[in-house]
């Protein structure tokens, strides 16, 4: 393997050798002695097994400087707990420097060795170097500082030796001078630069997870909508993006950036709204927003910037699942895109977009296709997935075919600070032992040159982020590397000896594979772009539409929802509703039955569009489901008409429709795009035919007819009546008249009474001639048929 490989050509000089020697006989002297003169004391005894019993926690805290150079004092600084239940007295603490270490495999068992051996059977530097304690009771803890010079450590060879810090001590059933507790770490040693650097590309990404939805406002600037304010605790002073820009900004690194965190933050440099329940309330941090963005621009320029596919998509679930959903691949090249143009935008400086990093540099020949589907021509791995069998690790650049190449990151490098860092010990042990993997790797072969890279975990956190300068802050010597930039890395020679063989698809990790964004994530995706694209096309501003959801897609498929596939879903079922809602403001209003009588009529159907634009390029078509009852547009079954209607207005469109017989007839309105979409659902109703025939027509005329004639006779009859009461009237008038005067005359003639008369007409006197006027039958001429005269009033 490409770290079995020890110091080679590093031999010790004769006189150093001497010394080396002299000294093990001085100090093998006592040993000797006592050997020979009765057996081991319990001190010797308590020597050998002292790291086993751990009874004193030995903290270290600060290590300075995590290399030091010739003349330098070795400053290690931490605590001491005792553990114990017994008080411990007599306690010293003490520097011990172990054996020097042959190569990367020695540092790596080193580190995951249980005992203490190694480091116990070192002698302490000791004298007044060492810290006293007295006494240290149970449960207390200690501070305490070492302060060495370089010198007393006696580092004869260039190299990576391991370091303890020691505390021996007496406990009361152990009465005697004995180890108990130890900390190790690493010491690089290299007091003069080195023949040949290696040559050192160190990663710096400024990735986040999601924060924007797909939602924006009505108004014209289309205010943005985020689902919280987790972002602003980032990028506020001491967060995790804001340490990762202050660090990096003094550091030779190449930045590694996911567009779409600089395109959120951009939205929050401006008016935004955040989620809050059902509702939203204004966002308040885009002094935070715009501080941090300025301080990104400025830290970049005149840096390498490498730009991901905007979101950072996940390579490895689109080539394992997501490539057998059709269109899942074709959002890779539009994310590059994008990711180049909204760099250019905000931090003014054009970035690399020839790269791909798939999750944690693990690759197989499918990750390969996809990346290069995208646009990429350089692959991050990571030397855990593509393996060397060499003696030494080679350089990070090399030709895996098709024109690709792939740039292989050290494994060891590249997870140094993926643990947790906040404990200061953590933070520091993780530098030392960069630092003495960097070392050990440059004198694998000092005589080569080569190119290493680190890539590190995508999100590091603050505390990461801390430790990850302080290492490569300790690098700035420049003893044994020399900073490089990614592209430069990537462009250098690459080892002839190096593998270029991919792994398959099978050899992917299976830890890895069970984070991956499931197959139905991809359908889900696949549905959301086609109710996208069929609802655009009617939009008269379609980046009002286009943009805001099609940023959304592409952050449905960010790496940053591995492990996270509740969320994940929730987050794609957001933008699908949302888009739903917006789609379903272009609808039809629904239509009760009607009725169409007559042989034709027109047919009213309403389009409703409750959306802030208008929309174009839709046909509405209306469909009778029986055309030979009811047909429209010239005896067809169907009709269409082009729609167009402005925002927050209605559209009413007539259909002309022509009637053969009578009955209910089922009608089906439906919107189609352009292209032969439906859009939207289908609107039905029912049209209930009465047609009215000539022959009843015939009859409803004949019917008029006659209750015209007869209102006419009516009217004639009542018109003569009048007339013939208005005659008899006046000659009854004058009949009376004469009556009377004959009546008188003759009573004054012959003398007689009234009463007389009268009582002869009760004994029977003839009835009075019917010429008189108490003739029950009036003495008129016959009935006229002719109209009245003019003038004359008819009572009806």
């Amino acid at each position: 393997m490409a770290d079995a490989a020890d110091f080679q050509g590093m031999s010790p000089s004769p006189a150093r050798r001497w010394l080396r020697r002299t000294a093990s006989l001085i100090l093998g002297a006592p040993l000797v002695a006592g050997l020979l003169c009765g057996p081991a004391t319990p001190a010797a005894h308590a020597a050998e097994t002292a790291s086993a019993s751990h009874t004193v926690d030995v903290s270290l805290d600060t290590l300075t400087p995590s290399a030091p150079g010739q003349h330098d004092t070795l400053t290690v600084s931490g605590s001491v707990t005792n553990k114990g239940k017994q008080t411990v007295t007599d306690a010293q603490i003490d520097l011990r420097v172990g054996p020097r270490l042959s190569g990367r495999i020695a540092i790596d068992r080193a580190a995951e060795q249980a005992g203490d051996a190694a480091v116990a059977d070192a002698p302490p530097v000791g004298g007044k170097y060492s810290v006293k304690i007295p006494q240290l009771l149970s449960g207390i803890s200690r501070d305490f500082t070492l302060r060495i010079p370089v010198d007393e450590l006696e580092l004869d060879e260039d190299g990576v030796y391991q370091l303890g810090v020691s505390l021996s001590g007496q406990t009361p059933d152990e009465p005697f001078d004995q180890l108990l507790g130890v900390e190790r770490t690493f010491l690089p040693w290299q007091p003069e630069a080195t023949e040949k650097k290696t040559q050192f590309s160190y990663l710096w990404p400024l990735i986040s997870s999601t924060h924007l939805t797909s939602e924006t406002g009505s108004d014209e600037q289309q205010t943005p909508v985020f689902e919280d304010e987790a972002l602003a605790g980032e990028l506020a002073p001491g967060g995790r993006l804001d340490q990762l820009v202050s660090l990096g900004n003094t550091l030779p690194v190449t930045w590694v950036i996911d567009p779409d965190l600089l395109a959120t933050v951009d939205a929050m440099t401006r008016n935004y709204q955040v989620k809050n329940g059902n509702t939203t309330v204004a966002g308040k941090n885009q002094a935070l927003a715009k501080r941090w963005l300025s301080a990104v621009e400025a830290a970049v320029q005149g840096r390498k910037v490498v730009a991901l596919p905007f979101a950072d998509p996940d390579l490895a679930s689109l080539a394992h699942r997501g490539k057998n959903v059709s269109g899942s691949l074709s959002h890779l090249q539009p994310a590059t895109k994008v990711a180049e143009t909204t760099v250019e935008t905000i931090l003014h400086v054009k970035p690399s977009i020839d790269f791909a990093w798939p999750v944690d540099g693990a690759i197989d020949s499918s990750i390969v296709d996809v990346a290069t589907s995208a646009g990429a021509h350089k692959v991050i791995a990571r030397s855990d997935s593509l393996r060397d069998d060499l003696s030494y690790t080679p350089s990070a650049a090399r030709p895996i075919g098709g024109g690709t190449t792939a740039v292989v990151a050290d494994s060891r490098l590249s997870t140094a600070f993926a643990g947790e860092m906040i404990n200061t010990e953590n933070s520091t042990l993780a530098v030392q032992k960069f630092l003495a993997q960097t070392l050990a790797l440059t004198l694998q072969d000092p005589d080569n040159q080569r190119s290493i890279v680190v890539a590190p975990q995508r999100m590091p956190t603050a505390s990461q982020a801390q430790s990850m300068a302080r290492a490569l802050q300790a690098l700035d010597g420049q003893r044994w590397t020399q900073p490089l930039d990614l592209v430069a890395a990537a462009g250098a020679k690459p080892d002839a000896n190096a593998t270029t063989k991919v792994p398959g698809t099978s050899r992917y990790p299976g830890h890895l594979r069970k984070q991956e964004l499931r197959i139905q994530a991809f359908r889900d995706i696949r549905n959301t772009q086609n109710t996208l694209d069929n609802f655009k096309v009617i939009l008269t501003a379609q980046d009002r539409v286009e943009t805001p959801f099609g940023r959304a897609i592409d952050r449905e498929m960010s790496t940053s929802w591995r492990g996270k596939p509740v969320e994940a879903k929730e987050y794609r079922d957001q933008v699908r509703a949302y888009l739903r809602s917006l789609t379903e403001e272009v609808q039809l209003i629904e239509k009760s039955a009607i009725t169409l009588s007559g042989r034709s009529a027109t047919i009213p159907v309403t389009v409703q569009n409750r959306l802030v634009q208008g929309i174009d390029h839709l046909v509405l078509r209306l469909t009778s489901d029986n055309p030979t009852r009811l047909n429209l547009d010239h005896d067809k079954g169907t009709a269409e008409q082009p729609i167009k209607v402005e925002g927050g207005h209605s559209q009413s469109v007539k259909f002309a429709a022509s009637a053969n017989a009578n009955g209910p007839v089922k009608m089906t309105a439906q919107l189609f795009t352009e292209d032969g979409k439906p859009y939207g659902d289908a609107m039905e109703f029912t049209v209930k035919v009465s047609e009215i025939t000539p022959t009843v027509m015939l009859v409803i005329a004949g019917g008029v007819l006659l209750l015209v004639l007869a209102g006419i006779r009516m009217y004639s009859q009542r018109k003569r009546a009048a007339a013939r009461d208005a005659i008899a009237s006046d000659a009854d008038g004058s009949q009376e008249l004469g009556d009377s005067d004959d009546s008188a005359d003759a009573d004054d003639a012959d003398g007689s009474d009234d009463s007389d008369e009268t009582e002869d007409a009760e004994g029977g006197i003839d009835s009075p001639d019917p010429g008189q006027a108490s003739d029950p039958t009036p003495d008129t001429g016959p009935e006229s048929g002719d109209p009245s005269g003019t003038g004359e009033k008819v009572d009806r």
